[in-house]
């Protein structure tokens, strides 16, 4: 009896978790519904408690070197303590909430190269080793983030990566650790003057805030520069605008500031002067637990499973 408490403390012949989504598929603002499933093991267990939490990469800055980290970014509590009979099973239904800042992982029904999501389960077990497990999730865009992808799409302009950059955009109201940038490369009717351009959606419940990073090429006698436009739009727009059009409007304003810069005497070269584009709109954030949200938690855990099977994006 023992040596099974030992083991059991090590996690072996200990209670097992499996959770199961009714849909992996969402959107931001929508939620995530599902059951987990627990097993008792051979010996009683004493679960302190049973939590979800959505968990993605970021990239995270630090010095002159830049490292992914994987992130819990929300968290939900579905069970309090309870006692799992030896062989017992249980199922244990939640509908979690998915933040409207969530970023897109997919578009088009393809994955996003560079983006993974997952959702966490974690049993806190009394006395022994907690077990985890690990679901694919897919965030598909809102309508607003289709209408104005589509119009990047219609402009000629190709998908090049998607990432999280750890940090808060200053002036915009963000309550996720990170901000998501979807880099394309330039139209060809840009091409002379922008080699890319980096989009930033930060969502809320009205609307969407759009940001545009577009990376201005350098000619022989000048410098190459980011330049950064900032615009709002309500989530009852979608389906009443002229994207394509609207998008058009953006880039050019965005772009023409670019003369304004050089009058100003901001010529640096591209990698150097970066503090006038996205870089320089980057505040610091702060660790810590706030109304259930894990703000920059690096998860250092090992799941059940191998994360090379996560999507093949966590390697």
């Amino acid at each position: 009896m023992v040596f099974k408490k030992m083991l059991s403390a090590f996690g072996v012949g200990g209670p097992s978790v499996d959770t199961v989504l009714a849909n992996p598929n969402t959107r931001p603002g929508l939620t995530l519904d599902g059951h987990i499933n627990l097993v008792g093991g051979d010996a009683p267990a004493s679960i302190e408690q049973i939590t979800v939490g959505l968990v993605t990469r970021v990239e995270i800055e630090g010095g002159d070197s830049e490292y992914a980290g994987i992130m819990e970014f929300h968290r939900m509590a579905v069970s309090g303590p309870l006692e799992l009979a030896p062989k017992q099973q249980l199922a244990i239904p939640f509908q979690l909430v998915v933040p409207w800042e969530t970023p897109v992982t997919d578009v088009y029904g393809q994955r996003l190269h560079g983006m993974t999501m997952g959702l966490r389960t974690e049993l806190a077990v009394a006395r022994a080793v907690d077990k985890s497990d690990l679901d694919h999730v897919a965030v598909h865009p809102l309508p607003i983030h289709e209408r104005i992808l589509d119009a990047f799409q219609a402009l000629g302009f190709r998908f090049k990566h998607a990432d999280l950059e750890r940090g808060h955009i200053r002036g915009v109201q963000q309550t996720l650790p990170f901000y998501q940038e979807i880099e394309f490369f330039a139209a060809p009717q840009y091409a002379r003057t922008v080699s890319e351009v980096e989009l930033t959606f930060v969502t809320s419940q009205r609307g969407v805030e759009v940001l545009l990073e577009c990376d201005k090429r350098g000619g022989f006698l000048s410098a190459g520069h980011d330049v950064v436009g900032r615009y709002a739009v309500p989530h009852v727009d979608a389906d009443r605008t002229d994207w394509v059009q609207l998008v058009d409007g953006w880039l050019r304003e965005t772009t023409s500031r670019y003369g304004n810069l050089r009058a100003h005497g901001f010529g640096a070269p591209h990698g150097h002067g970066r503090g006038h584009g996205m870089g320089g709109l980057v505040a610091g954030t702060a660790l810590g637990v706030a109304g259930g949200l894990v703000a920059g938690e690096l998860i250092g855990d090992a799941f059940e499973g191998d994360f090379g099977d996560f999507g093949g994006d966590f390697e």
